[in-house]
C-alpha cells in the first residue's frame, strides 16, 4: 500500500485588499532621498498600485493586475513602461519583485535577495533594509519603515 501524503498547505492569500504605507530612504549613485511609499495589493487578482513620493513630488506610479499587466511611470526619468508581469519591469528605488505574492512575502517576512529585517512586531517587519545594485552595477540601498498596514474595507 502506498502511503498517502497530504498536499502541501499553502498560506492562504488575504481575501481583502491590503493597504500599506512606509517611510522610505534611498542612497545610491544618483543621490539620496526620503519620502513615502503607499501601496494597495489584492493578492488573489494580482492587483497592485504603488506610489512613491518625495516631498512635493510623485517619483513613481506602478499599477496593474495579473490579467491586464502592469504599467510603470517614473516622470523624472521619462519612463513609461508596460509589462505582462512585475518581473518584466525594472523598478527604480525598489528591490526587484516578480509578483504580488513575492512583494507580500517581502513585506511580511523580509524574504528577498538583499533584504534584512531590522525591527519587527507581531504583524511582521517594521523596518526593512535592502542593499543591492542598480542597472549599471552601482551600489544602492533602500530603507522601509512601516507606518500603516491594514486590510481595506
Amino acid at each position: 500500500m502506498i502511503p498517502q501524503v497530504p498536499p502541501a498547505v499553502a498560506e492562504p492569500a488575504p481575501a481583502a485588499p491590503l493597504r500599506a504605507q512606509y517611510g522610505w530612504g534611498y542612497a545610491g549613485p544618483d543621490g539620496e532621498g526620503v519620502g513615502t511609499l503607499s501601496l494597495l495589493m489584492e493578492v488573489a487578482s494580482g492587483r497592485l498600485i504603488i506610489e512613491l513620493h518625495a516631498p512635493g513630488e510623485r517619483l513613481l506610479l506602478l499599477e496593474g493586475d495579473r490579467a491586464s499587466g502592469y504599467r510603470l511611470q517614473v516622470p523624472r526619468q521619462k519612463v513609461d513602461q508596460r509589462a505582462a508581469t512585475l518581473g518584466g519591469l525594472q523598478l527604480p528605488f525598489l528591490p526587484q519583485v516578480t509578483s504580488v505574492e513575492a512583494l507580500l512575502r517581502l513585506l511580511t517576512t523580509g524574504e528577498g535577495a538583499g533584504m534584512s529585517v531590522q525591527k519587527k512586531d507581531a504583524q511582521g517587519p517594521l523596518k526593512l533594509h535592502w542593499k543591492g545594485k542598480d542597472p549599471r552595477g552601482k551600489d544602492e540601498q533602500v530603507w522601509l519603515d512601516r507606518k500603516r498596514w491594514e486590510a481595506a474595507r
